[in-house]
């Protein structure tokens, strides 16, 4: 007779020794102090950063340490407004993701109906996995041939970077409001969608279009695409004078600790919101862990210092730290947009998006990344745009964009050139739907604390 194993064993450490978080709004005068104590499981620091992340907390600083089978982490974060993370209902989500009832160590199963983009649940719809060739007017089309198909698009993100695009669509049915089931139709779609992906010329990457069925979160969803197409290793015409430049291209070097067996990671960059999220993404989906990490601002720049080795404990061989590096630097300028931010607001309707992106595609601007949101009859949209040519974007230009959109939606202008001053433009009447103010209009953070406060954005 076999001995009896009792299934729940595995659980039992983690039942007497549940995940505990702390903030801490006292210690520091100018940030809040997030302290995560609970054992450790491989991937536990990815989860706990996005958490963060979602909630649009700027990390400043952090102190890692998960040696000995316990994870100890120290982030000091910041809110939207630069300040003290203060809002309860805020910290009262951090502590629930993060603390004792969370699922961080995976003992739960996710029993949730709903699904969520970002911070916010968008209900029953269909995701759509698009990478391919990037070029001019790319996504004005694609928005298009989904409304063409009867396809409301609820939510999208879309990067781009070396002449790739890589989008996460979630759409449902014009006519129920509900995904899209039909067998048939969802084979017209990808087979539409995917010939609009198809590169001009040699391409040897090609196109892809997949429906998810996970929930993995979009951001990372995106990384991953890009991983696997191994974007980091091409090339592309205009890389080397943009990659060049000293201000915004990473400095990424990897040492080997021969005592301990670690290879140390250091980068240095400008910093930027969801820098350490993007570094640990993409770590954990190239199958390395960090053990240890010390993370910090120098002016300007992030300095990072984080401490990995394989899943097997051996350091990197020179494969792997070359790839390594290469994957770093394209993960982390991936998210870097120069040029101008259009944010844009007002009643969604079918077709909204492909009307605005054929507008910006006539007048020349080309839409590098997109955050596209929808909460109750709000459409929130953010595109990240530039000239082809390079030129500045006039105020003519987004004087007739706005006139061609339509005098209903708010348009704010936000210059976001890399090492230049931003400046924002407010075109048109002020929007006060939301009472969002012009300096901060929107963000994902943002929009996650009006929906715990319950606020009626309809």
């Amino acid at each position: 007779m076999r001995p009896y194993f009792d299934p729940e064993y595995e659980n039992f450490n983690q039942r007497i020794n549940p995940p505990r978080v702390t903030i801490d709004n006292t210690t520091c005068d100018d940030c809040t102090l997030v302290k995560v104590d609970s054992m450790n499981k491989t991937g536990i620091l990815l989860e706990v950063v996005q958490v963060l992340s979602d909630l649009d907390l700027t990390i400043s600083k952090a102190y890692i340490t998960s040696d000995g089978g316990w994870f100890m982490d120290v982030f000091h974060v910041t809110g939207t407004n630069g300040k003290k993370v203060t809002d309860q209902k805020t910290t009262d989500y951090i502590e629930k993701a993060l603390g004792p009832e969370s699922n961080i160590l995976g003992s739960k199963r996710d029993t949730s109906p709903l699904k969520s983009v970002g911070m916010h649940s968008i209900g029953d719809h269909t995701a759509i996995e698009l990478i391919g060739t990037d070029r001019p007017g790319l996504l004005s089309e694609i928005f298009a041939v989904l409304k063409d198909l009867s396809c409301n698009v609820i939510a999208a993100e879309v990067w781009t970077h070396r002449m790739r695009i890589a989008c996460v669509v979630y759409v449902n049915d014009v006519d129920t409001g509900k995904a899209v089931q039909d067998v048939s139709r969802l084979g017209k779609i990808e087979e539409q969608v995917k010939n609009l992906l198809r590169g001009v010329g040699d391409d040897s990457r090609g196109a892809r279009t997949n429906f998810a069925r996970g929930s993995t979160p979009v951001d990372r969803r995106l990384h991953q695409l890009m991983l696997a197409d191994v974007d980091s290793s091409c090339t592309d015409p205009d890389a080397a004078a943009t990659d060049e430049v000293a201000e915004i291209r990473p400095l990424v070097t990897v040492e080997r600790l021969e005592e301990k067996s670690y290879s140390v990671v250091n980068v240095r960059c400008k910093d930027r919101p969801k820098l350490l999220f993007d570094i640990v993404c993409t770590l954990t989906d190239m199958q390395f862990v960090v053990f240890h990490a010390a993370v910090t601002s120098d002016g300007p720049y992030a300095v990072q210092e984080l401490y990995i080795r394989r899943k097997d404990d051996w350091s990197l061989d020179s494969k792997e730290v070359e790839r390594v590096v290469k994957c770093l630097e394209a993960a982390i300028l991936r998210r870097v947009s120069e040029g101008f931010s259009l944010e844009i607001c007002g009643r969604d309707r079918v077709g909204l998006l492909s009307d605005v992106t054929r507008v910006l595609r006539e007048h020349g601007l080309t839409v590098i990344r997109a955050d596209v949101a929808t909460v109750g009859e709000q459409a929130m949209n953010v595109f990240y745009v530039r000239d082809q040519a390079g030129r500045p974007i006039s105020a003519s230009m987004i004087d007739a964009v706005r006139n061609e959109i339509g005098q209903t939606i708010m348009l704010n202008v936000k210059n976001v050139g890399i090492g230049t001053g931003t400046s924002t433009k407010v075109v048109g009447q002020e929007w006060t739907g939301t009472g969002f103010a012009k300096t901060n209009f929107f963000s994902f953070g943002v929009l996650f604390g009006k929906i715990l406060s319950g606020n009626n954005l309809v």
